[in-house]
């Protein structure tokens, strides 16, 4: 149960969102609801090739600041969607290990772990 936060994929689209709300509870177990979840493409979109680079570093700004970046625009979550996702204002919260999610076209996904030293 190391795991402290997950910056999510997270397309906005029901059936990714909700495949990857599943994996996430399927890898961390019962822990996955008290686990901080974001989506920085709320803030910026989907930035296709630099999509993963935005998501590292917003995992290695939440272990460096002990702040998690908000998921913008969160009024009206589905109820499938049910982990401890970061509404609108950023949370402050100690990160020692974070997660980068990465889903690409054609069924290609990656995770990248994050720790602090």
């Amino acid at each position: 149960g190391d795991v402290d936060y997950v910056c999510a994929h997270a397309t906005a689209t029901e059936v990714g969102d909700i495949a990857e709300v599943r994996a996430i509870r399927r890898s961390l177990g019962p822990r996955a609801e008290q686990i901080v979840v974001s989506a920085p493409k709320s803030m910026v979109g989907h930035l296709l090739g630099a999509a993963g680079m935005v998501t590292a570093l917003a995992c290695v700004f939440a272990i460096r600041d002990a702040v998690v970046a908000p998921t913008i625009n969160y009024d009206h979550p589905d109820p499938a969607c049910d982990l401890d996702v970061v509404p609108n204002v950023a949370r402050h919260t100690p990160v020692r290990v974070a997660l980068a999610n990465g889903f690409g076209f054609g069924g290609q996904n990656a995770v990248a772990v994050f720790t602090s030293v």
